[in-house]
C-alpha cells in the first residue's frame, strides 16, 4: 500500500470533517461572504491556526474575485493549492549518509516505536543502522528499544538504567564511525521544559554529537502526536530553543479528526514534516509527501 492509500485510510476522520462540511457550505452559500466566514470556521475547527486560516482564506477570496469564479470545483482546487503551498513553505529535509538522527519529544508520543520503524525503513533502503538507547531515564526503555532493534535487525548500543545518556551517545558514535554506519538513530528520554535537568542533558548530548562526529549529517527530529493538535506548537518551540529542530515526525495520525494543525505549524515555525506514522506495524512509516497529504484530506 502506497503513502496516498495509507494516508487516505488514516485521514478518514479529517476528510469526513473537511470534505463533507465543504459540500454543506457550498449548498448554503455559493461564494458570498458567508461562504468565506464558514470556510474560516471549517479550517479552524480542523485545527489550522487562526493566523494561517485567515491568510489562506484571504488568498482564495482574492483569487476567486479576480477570476470571477463561482465554481465549487475551482474553489476546492484553490483551497488545495493554498494548503499545499502553506505546508510546503519550510524547506524539505533529505536525510543523507552518514547521518545522525536524534529523535526528541515529550512523553507518550511514540518515539521508541517510531525509531524502530525508522530503523526498519532504512534497512529496507539498503542502509546500515545503529540505534543508541540514550533514554536511560525511563524504566525498561532500553529493553523496549532492544525489541524493536531485533525486529529491524539492527545493532543497538545501550548502558544500564540511570547511566549518563551522553556516554551512550559517545559510545554509539564511536561504534558508528568504526563500522562506517550509514545511519545512527538516537533515542532520548521524553521531557518537558519544566524538567530542567533533562533539557540540560539533551543539550549535552547535542554537544557530544557535534564535537565527536562533525562530518556526519546531523538531524534533530521531533516526534509529535497528531492528536495533540495546537498544543504541539509549544512542544516544537521548547525543543527548538534547546537544541534546534530540523524536522517533524508525525505519529498517531490515524487517531485524529484534526490533521490540520500540522499545516499551520509547519508553515508558521518553518519546520518541515519529514516522516509520518500511518499505523502500529513496523512498516507503517513513510516519507512525508505534502501533495498526497492534502489530496487525502478531501
Amino acid at each position: 500500500m502506497g503513502l496516498f492509500s495509507k494516508l487516505k485510510a488514516v485521514l478518514t476522520k479529517t476528510r469526513d470533517g473537511v470534505g463533507k462540511k465543504l459540500n454543506e457550505i457550498f449548498a448554503k452559500d455559493k461564494l458570498g461572504e458567508d461562504f468565506y466566514d464558514q470556510l474560516e470556521d471549517l479550517l479552524i475547527s480542523s485545527d489550522v491556526s487562526v493566523k494561517t486560516t485567515m491568510e489562506i482564506v484571504d488568498e482564495i477570496r482574492e483569487t476567486a474575485i479576480k477570476e470571477k469564479c463561482k465554481d465549487k470545483d475551482y474553489v476546492v482546487e484553490l483551497l488545495k493549492s493554498e494548503l499545499y503551498d502553506t505546508i510546503n513553505y519550510a524547506d524539505a529535509l533529505e536525510v543523507k549518509s552518514p547521518a545522525v538522527i536524534m529523535v526528541v519529544g515529550v512523553n507518550g508520543v511514540g518515539k521508541t516505536t517510531t525509531i524502530g520503524k525508522l530503523a526498519n525503513k532504512f534497512v529496507k533502503e539498503g542502509k546500515s543502522v545503529t540505534i543508541a538507547a540514550a533514554d536511560t531515564f525511563r524504566a525498561a526503555a532500553s529493553d523496549q528499544l532492544s525489541v524493536w532493534a531485533e525486529r529491524a535487525k539492527v545493532r543497538i548500543i545501550k548502558h544500564s538504567e540511570g547511566a549518563d545518556a551522553s556516554a551512550v551517545v559517545f559510545d554509539a558514535i564511536e561504534s558508528a564511525k568504526a563500522r562506517n554506519t550509514d545511519v545512527l538513530i538516537i533515542d532520548t528520554a521524553g521531557r518537558l521544559h519544566v524538567k530542567t535537568n533533562l533539557m540540560e542533558e539533551l543539550k549535552k548530548m547535542d554537544r557530544v554529537v557535534k564535537r565527536e562526529y562533525p562530518n556526519a549529517n546531523y538531524y534533530k527530529l521531533i516526534a509529535l502526536d497528531a492528536t495533540t493538535g495546537q498544543n504541539a506548537y509549544n512542544q516544537v518551540e521548547v525543543f527548538n530553543q534547546a537544541v534546534g529542530i530540523d524536522g517533524i515526525i508525525l505519529t498517531k495520525l490515524d487517531g485524529t479528526a484534526k490533521g490540520g494543525f500540522i499545516i499551520s505549524l509547519s508553515y508558521e515555525l518553518e519546520v518541515p514534516v519529514v516522516y509520518v506514522g500511518t499505523g502500529e506495524k513496523i512498516d507503517d512509516i513513510e516519507d512525508f509527501d505534502a501533495n498526497e497529504f492534502i489530496e487525502a484530506m478531501f
